[in-house]
């Protein structure tokens, strides 16, 4: 069964929710042990889908088509969800991003690498997060670091996969339900990727 847009959009309205971000992060490892604090999870994570950021330095890439992005120009980030790690206890972003990149309907694995490629160049052109009304009071500054993670299904094809271990880009894989609706997540059943990238 191939991968539909549907099943892509379950599991990015499901990952805007910040507990299944840090269950998706459970199969991780590595990530998980970057949010600040476990016994106050709900304040150490902030998750924002289809994210935006204001870029500080001019950028020029080949995403699909020719962009030029200006100085202080406002432009969305390619990937799916931004993790923001927050400290509980002073209310301000650490150092660390995570960008959830999920496999999209029709998306091989070129498309799926470029997108990473592509936050890369942005964000190392310096930015500052549009942060979320709710979220106006964090700091926006940029990270120090900033991590992939991709989600896969079992029907994306194997060349994805061969492709992300390849790369050393750590992917989680999910099975499909055929009656997946808008109420029921998949379960996961699987996680991999073996080195963390910057």
């Amino acid at each position: 069964m191939p991968v539909k847009k549907s099943h892509y959009e379950v599991l990015l309205a499901e990952y805007t929710n910040r507990e299944s971000a840090i269950s998706l992060l459970k199969q991780h490892r590595p990530y998980l042990e970057m949010i600040p604090s476990m016994r106050r999870s709900q304040e150490s994570v902030i998750t924002i889908p289809l994210p935006i950021v204001r870029i500080r330095g001019t950028a020029s890439a080949n995403h699909h088509s020719s962009i030029t992005v200006t100085p202080l120009e406002t432009v969305s980030i390619p990937c799916d969800v931004a993790i923001l790690m927050c400290d509980p206890e002073w209310k301000i972003k650490t150092g660390v991003e995570i960008f959830i990149f999920i496999h999209r309907p029709e998306e091989d694995f070129s498309d799926l690498l470029s997108r990473w490629r592509y936050t890369q160049v942005l964000l190392g052109k310096g930015y500052e997060w549009v942060m979320p009304s709710r979220y106006k009071y964090v700091l926006s500054e940029e990270a120090e670091s900033t991590y992939p993670l991709f989600v896969v299904f079992d029907e994306t094809p194997d060349r994805i996969k061969r492709g992300l271990k390849g790369a050393y880009l750590p992917f989680v894989t999910h099975s499909l339900d055929p009656h997946l609706g808008e109420e029921d997540p998949p379960e996961t059943s699987s996680a991999e990727g073996l080195v963390l990238e910057e």
